[in-house]
């Protein structure tokens, strides 16, 4: 699944640290997600999309489409 996490967090001048501690996950799972390695679980995703006032659909895009 592609998404524009990196993108949306780097216009906010955040490291992947940063971002982590605010949705309470490994700044590994916040690379694993940027390069696409990992799927966030629903309730992540719209823990994301709340951080960044933003729909679902807005930050992740389905590849399979």
């Amino acid at each position: 699944m592609n998404n524009r996490l990196k993108v949306l967090r780097a216009e906010r001048d955040w490291s992947q640290a940063h971002l982590a501690q605010e949705l309470g996950v490994s700044r590994q799972t916040v690379n694993a997600l940027e390069t696409g390695k990992y799927d966030p679980s629903l309730p992540l995703a719209f823990k994301i999309a709340r951080l960044f006032e933003l729909s679902i659909e807005q930050i992740f895009i389905d590849g399979t489409v």
